[in-house]
């Protein structure tokens, strides 16, 4: 019986950045760590953390990707991940700092913004109830 290997599709929210079949492999970084998938695993759901997503397919070799935090769904050979950035590069150092620099960097400028923003909304509520309260 010949291995059955797996359809692959990375998406952005304003693309597809990759569609790939014949991909015997997948290794992604979690929260709680990295984990592997192969084509006969079961189905599962993931969330995905900012770091290195490796895949393998038989045209192309190993493939390495940056991505940002998303998800992972795998249903049969299926592997759908969708997240909000991805950059692709062949030097492991180099994606690496990517992931550094972009995503991590964007994640604490993100935290500040909701800082703000909820600070903000919590006056706009106060001023709005004591404005009912009169």
């Amino acid at each position: 019986m010949p291995p059955t290997l797996m359809n692959l599709k990375i998406l952005l929210p304003f693309r597809v950045f990759a569609d790939k079949t014949g991909v015997s492999r997948v290794v992604a970084e979690t929260p709680e760590g990295s984990f592997g998938l192969l084509p006969r695993r079961l189905d599962c759901v993931a969330s995905l953390a900012p770091g290195i997503l490796i895949y393998e397919s038989e045209t192309e070799g190993e493939i390495c990707v940056a991505v940002d935090k998303g998800s992972l769904v795998k249903t049969g050979s299926d592997v759908l991940i969708s997240v909000r950035n991805a950059i692709a590069g062949t030097d492991l150092g180099q994606l690496h700092e990517a992931v550094e620099r972009e995503f991590l960097d964007l994640n604490e400028r993100e935290q500040s913004v909701r800082s703000v923003m909820a600070r903000m909304e919590s006056g706009f509520i106060s001023r709005l109830a004591e404005f009912h309260h009169e």
